[in-house]
């Protein structure tokens, strides 16, 4: 029924009683919604500048032989490197699924609680929460209440995330915080195709469950040399991108980028030298790394796109707070997402940007 009414969707533009009506079928309904101004029919759909610049890490040759892929074809490629190598994987075993997110996350419980690899994809990470009750109370769960005798550690979850210019509130949410509170599960988030590569095989070959979130903005804007044949980044630790004295900035994802921009600024603008840390893995995640940071520079600032109450900052925060407290020259500070709804053509205004993240910076550093 719901289908049959968004193929009969109609849209009327603005401009009185000579606008034209659009009949938005597939695609078209897409283009619709994403068009800012029906008066310029037979135009080119307008795009908004993105709120950060992408910065492609060093070619690596530690790996072998390196191509140029975005983000999406990294994963592709991981993808394809395990079902190559997994005996427990075949053409069969790739396949679509009815549209019921608790069940493809139950089906892939069930999967990986025979031995098997389960690699389930949830379009988008909005759409994650009916699959809630099964990664919470059931994969999370599964070996510690079999006392070890059955797991679903083979069991991957795939997610598209976060802001992309146009998503509004079902396209564009962050829900890692949520995940963080479950014992059980891990989390993590990558910046780049070359991450994004290494980091979803560390969560394939994994023996617990793993929730992979990819920053969608990212598929095609993140373009870098990726090695062709299979490697591995380690879960569970951040990686310092960037040394400095002054001010540790964190965040992860897509916000990796606009912190990397904010530390330029800050060099420039104010001679502020700022150590960039990606955290990458966001459970369990690595508190000695961002610690140690802390207590050389003596200020840390975390930035996330989702909103700020109850946010993974506020984690990263507390615990820097109790066992940095003595080394803080001001007080953490947190530039998140505001705590509401993710807005449509109001996203400039909500996102945490360079500017913000920046004008935070400067008054730290003039506490």
């Amino acid at each position: 029924m719901a289908a049959a009414a968004a193929g009969r969707l109609l849209r009327l533009c603005a401009g009185g009683a000579g606008g034209s009506w659009r009949r938005l079928r597939g695609a078209g309904l897409l283009r619709g919604f994403l068009k800012p101004d029906c008066a310029r029919q037979g135009q080119a759909p307008r795009r908004q500048v993105a709120h950060f610049t992408f910065q492609p890490d060093p070619e690596s040759r530690e790996y072998g032989q390196t191509q140029k892929m975005n983000l999406f074809q990294a994963v592709t490629s991981a993808l394809d490197n395990s079902l190559a190598a997994d005996p427990t994987a075949g053409k069969d075993r790739v396949f679509n699924t009815p549209l019921c997110e608790q069940g493809i996350v139950g089906f892939g419980i069930g999967i990986a609680v025979t031995g098997a690899t389960a690699i389930a994809e949830i379009q988008f990470a909005d759409y994650i929460f009916p699959a809630f009750d099964q990664i919470v109370n059931e994969a999370a769960k599964y070996r510690y209440r079999s006392g070890d005798l059955f797991n679903c550690g083979s069991l991957t979850i795939r997610a598209p995330w976060g802001c992309v210019g146009h998503g509004a509130l079902y396209h564009s949410q962050c829900p890692e915080a949520f995940f963080a509170h479950c014992p059980g599960i891990k989390v993590v988030i990558p910046r780049s195709p070359f991450q994004a590569k290494g980091l979803l095989l560390s969560c394939i070959q994994d023996k617990n469950p793993c929730i992979f979130f990819e920053p969608k903005i990212l598929y095609r804007a993140a373009v870098e040399q990726v090695p062709v044949e299979p490697y591995n980044i380690p879960l569970s630790q951040a990686e310092v991108i960037q040394e400095g004295s002054d001010v540790t900035l964190v965040a992860w994802g897509t916000q990796v980028h606009v912190i990397r921009e904010v530390a330029s600024m800050a060099r420039e603008k104010l001679g502020v030298s700022c150590e960039v840390i990606d955290l990458r893995t966001i459970v369990p995640w690595d508190m000695d790394t961002v610690c140690k940071s802390v207590v050389k520079t003596g200020r840390l600032l975390v930035s996330h796109e989702a909103p700020l109450t109850g946010g993974f900052a506020s984690e990263i925060s507390s615990t820097v707070q109790e066992e940095c407290f003595l080394n803080l020259e001001a007080p953490i500070s947190r530039v998140c997402g505001y705590d509401t709804p993710f807005p449509h053509i109001f996203e400039p205004f909500y996102i945490p940007d360079k500017w913000k993240c920046y004008d935070a910076l400067r008054k730290m550093i003039n506490y």
